[in-house]
């Protein structure tokens, strides 16, 4: 068809629009005329103008496009039904732009979901480079660019469970190649490039054992840190113009909205790296340089460890064992966010998880499959809490019970009442120390003889770096580094170790963490000053006179040990009395 016949085709299908918007009172005769100066002055179609800007509904035009034209309507895209081979050859740039996706062959014709059907133009193209018939269906367009997203990502063979990332280069010659590039980084989201240095990304954080990937916008650049036992180091340092382009992919993986720049979003990703399960749980906050990104990493193939592997010893491992398999009441675990809580939970429930016993746990998120124990996932937009599976979980005969977090008054009632009728419940609390649980749950408005009467034991628990054991040498603390810990000289057997850094523990001079514990047990004495709502000190001195380890202790114990070092005690025991 001649240029010239295409505008004029054009020109028709507009008239037929704008007569069908003012003849159903879509728009008014003014909206219609602001509309097209916006579109004269290179704004956009008619059509996405005014629905862009909120003057008229896409729903209502769809539908009156649908009775007009006998046009059926999708408000449902059936994505994962769509047929790849029929997309593969269609280019996402042409699909983008005309808002169209092929989705299935019926009866020799091409059925195609379109924003704009009186559009026809590139309509007549799909069916010359498809060689087929063409049935369009409506759908509203960012419904079908969101389609698109995500079967062309299934295209690349990285879409669910079943995508692995096979890539595997130098992140920083991929991030140069990148930026040498003259083609405008807005248009790569979903071309090789961008691909290859966000999987790559992924790759080098699961090699390296990273928690979380930070990709922070700056003024002038990008930076993506990982969070690798615990401290977050500089990876990587990107111009600012690949932020747009890199986002739109991380948010595309996480099935979020690429448009929606201005408010917070929560996704999940599913990827296989090297043969291992990963789940990375996304999230995007707005700032003032552009979107913040920060995915934490949970690798669904990673072994429970036992509790002496997590870092109990002698008497406190002992005590643990014994409360862990109490037929009834609460063990609380304290800490602040990252401090291991949830691991040392798993580490318990694994230990007795056996056939005569009915497990059941409420979690956010479910962090590690285990198998054998019914998990539970929150879900705030169902009005799943912690309060509400746990009283569900109530009526499913449960013998131990694992709540994730104790928010607030009701789940902590809850929780009492589950352990005072006969159900051994584990659960996790924001507080510094052990004995401030007591004081956080009086805050939270329970009763203190309630609090009394069904804690067993408060297990508060930091987690401190190993030194490498590749480049660590022994070494003889000074005076004033063991003073600063509490102690005077050193006891026979006592190894102290230090790390210069290499390759292995990327110059850090640690590999790995091991938890340190302080574990207040609930006797008759600590009741008794529960009831009078002592303060957290009062019940602390209380613990220690007692022979409870604090942090610190348990923390000095390892640097004995040669298995961490001064500094790290220190770093996380700070305020700590011991």
């Amino acid at each position: 068809m001649s240029t010239g016949a295409q505008e004029a085709k054009s020109t028709a299908s507009q008239a037929l629009i704008e007569r069908i918007m003012l003849e159903h009172q879509l728009v008014t005769e003014e909206q219609l005329k602001e509309a097209k100066e916006k579109q004269a002055a290179g704004e956009g179609r008619l059509t996405e103008i005014l629905i862009r800007e909120q003057v008229m509904e896409e729903s209502r035009f769809l539908k009156t496009l649908s009775v007009i034209l006998d046009i059926p309507v999708m408000d449902e895209l059936p994505v994962d039904d769509v047929d790849v081979e029929l997309v593969r050859e269609l280019p996402i740039a042409f699909a983008k732009q005309n808002k169209l996706l092929p989705l299935y062959l019926q009866d020799e014709k091409l059925v195609v979901a379109v924003a704009d059907p009186l559009n026809t133009t590139p309509l007549d193209h799909l069916a010359v480079m498809m060689d087929r018939r063409v049935e369009p269906v409506l759908a509203p367009g960012q419904k079908i660019i969101d389609a698109i997203n995500q079967v062309y990502d299934r295209i690349s063979g990285l879409e669910g469970t079943a995508g692995e990332v096979l890539q595997d280069e130098d992140l920083g010659s991929l991030s140069r190649e990148i930026e040498e590039t003259t083609k405008d980084v807005l248009e790569m989201m979903d071309e090789a490039p961008v691909i290859r240095l966000v999987n790559q990304v992924l790759i080098q954080a699961v090699k390296e054992h990273a928690s979380d990937i930070h990709v922070e916008p700056f003024e002038q650049d990008v930076v993506v840190r990982f969070r690798k036992d615990g401290v977050l180091h500089e990876i990587l340092r990107l111009p600012k113009r690949l932020h747009a382009s890199i986002a739109s992919r991380i948010k595309i993986m996480g099935n979020l909205n690429i448009a929606e720049k201005r408010l917070p979003q929560d996704g999940r990703i599913r990827r296989v790296v090297a043969g291992k399960e990963i789940d990375i749980r996304l999230s995007t906050v707005p700032t003032s340089f552009g979107e913040r990104l920060v995915m934490r990493i949970l690798d669904k193939a990673s072994t429970v460890l036992d509790l002496e592997q997590l870092g109990l010893q002698g008497r406190d491992l002992e005590v643990v064992n014994e409360m862990i398999h109490r037929p009834h009441g609460i063990v609380l675990v304290t800490g602040p966010t990252g401090s291991g809580k949830t691991t040392t939970l798993y580490a318990a429930l694994t230990q007795i998880n056996t056939p005569d016993k009915n497990i059941l746990t409420i979690e956010d998120p479910v962090e590690y499959q285990l198998n054998g124990i019914g998990q539970m996932q929150v879900n705030t937009k169902t009005n799943f809490t912690f309060a509400s599976g746990l009283r569900a979980s109530l009526r499913q005969d449960p013998d131990v019970i694992l709540v994730g977090e104790i928010r607030d008054k009701e789940t902590a009632e809850i929780a009492i009442q589950a352990s005072l009728t006969g159900h051994l419940v584990f659960s996790t609390l924001h507080t510094n120390d052990s004995a401030s649980a007591f004081t956080r749950l009086t805050d939270m408005g329970v009763e203190p003889f309630l609090i009394a009467s069904s804690i067993l034991s408060v297990i508060a628990q930091r987690l401190v770096r190993r030194v490498c054991p590749v480049c660590r040498s022994p070494y003889r603390p000074s005076q004033e580094e063991l003073r600063s810990l509490g102690l005077t000289d050193p006891r026979p057997g006592d190894t102290f170790f230090k790390s210069k850094g290499c390759e292995e523990c990327l110059g850090t001079g640690y590999a790995g963490r091991v938890a340190i514990y302080e574990i207040l047990m609930v006797d008759d004495k600590i009741r008794e000053l529960i009831m009078q709502r002592a303060d957290a000190s009062t019940i602390k001195h209380e613990a220690i006179k007692k022979g409870m380890h604090t942090l610190r202790m348990d923390g000095l114990e390892k640097f004995r040990q040669g298995i961490t070092t001064a500094e790290e005690v220190m770093r996380v025991t700070q305020g700590d009395e011991s």
